[in-house]
């Protein structure tokens, strides 16, 4: 029997049992037994755990081992493990060009966290600023710290500000070294420094603060999505700051690069996550003790924990191994 983590309801996730794919795997398939899955915990949280059409089987990135692969397959073996974007379920069916093979001896529970790398690795493919320029990352939730840590493998100077003291000592125990409480708008050695600026926390008031922090002609890049207004600020804030400091104020929504590799655009997000794994692999980007391990069966556990912020980790990975 397969099974898929499902919200049945708002604030209720419940592991079901799902139909496997009836039928031998295609020609150009592959499939296997999920090894883990990624909480998004912005967009699932948000889109789907308190949202309000049920029931849904939310997720975004999973690593399964291998065990059929289709006639016309040649790049998978049985036995690999694979990366793929997809929900949380027990058992993945893909096509061979939908998947990326792991790097020899990275654990799966550290593969996975190559799709939320990716999300940051578009505004690093797009952005003007070049190493070593002054960066800002504002917001150090899932997103946030590993854009910073992107940033740092680049040679970028990187600064990252979060009001959340669990997630500041997370990103300073974890390699980010310049970590600050709010935007440095009157250290005169940092405001009017940035060369960008990367929103990750979806907050209006980190936006301004973003525009105020930069030097003139920087890009303030918004990667968070806004889902909900937090003050009462008045757009005319925001209109004198882009004005009068000649910002560059753009989206940072990592799909404006193609799914695949295509001529006359610089990368792609299959690419930017076959270089996700890749750092990883070579600990460029270090991950460890930013995430929880949850058993699928602990699903509403483990939604309820990242809502209510009763642990001080940034993610949680579903481990099927046992289921």
């Amino acid at each position: 029997m397969d099974y898929a983590v499902t919200i049945t309801a708002k604030e209720t996730a419940e592991l079901l049992p799902l139909e496997r794919p009836k039928g031998p795997v295609g020609l150009d398939e592959v499939a296997g037994k999920t090894l883990v899955t990624l909480i998004s915990a912005g967009t699932e949280l948000a889109s789907a755990y308190l949202g309000s059409n049920f029931p849904s089987t939310p997720g975004y990135a999973a690593v399964f081992q291998v065990e059929e692969v289709g006639e016309n397959v040649r790049t998978v073996q049985p036995g690999d493990l694979a990366f793929c974007m997809g929900n949380h379920r027990s058992y993945y069916r893909v096509k061979a060009d939908q998947l990326l093979l792991v790097p020899a001896g990275l654990p799966p529970e550290i593969a996975v966290f190559a799709r939320m790398m990716g999300v940051s690795m578009t505004t690093l493919t797009t952005t003007t600023a070049r190493p070593p320029a002054k960066v800002l990352v504002m917001g150090l939730g899932l997103v946030g710290h590993l854009a910073a840590k992107n940033f740092l493998a680049c040679g970028y100077n990187v600064y990252a500000c979060d009001p959340v003291e669990s997630r500041r000592r997370i990103a300073f125990e974890t390699g980010i070294p310049n970590v600050l409480p709010e935007a440095p708008l009157e250290d005169p050695e940092l405001s009017g420094r940035f060369s960008l600026v990367i929103e990750c926390s979806g907050h209006e008031q980190a936006l301004l603060d973003g525009c105020n922090v930069i030097r003139k002609k920087g890009e303030v890049v918004c990667i968070a999505t806004p889902w909900k207004r937090y003050t009462e600020l008045y757009a005319h804030e925001l209109h004198y700051a882009i004005f009068h400091k000649y910002v560059v104020v753009r989206s940072g929504w990592e799909w404006e690069l193609p799914r695949d590799f295509t001529d006359f655009t610089e990368n792609s997000i299959w690419g930017n996550i076959q270089g996700a794994l890749n750092w990883l692999s070579a600990d460029r980007v270090n991950v460890e003790g930013i995430y929880d391990l949850f058993s699928p069966d602990r699903a509403q556990e483990a939604y309820q924990k990242l809502l209510h912020k009763q642990t001080d980790r940034l993610a949680a990975v579903f481990d099927w191994r046992n289921i």
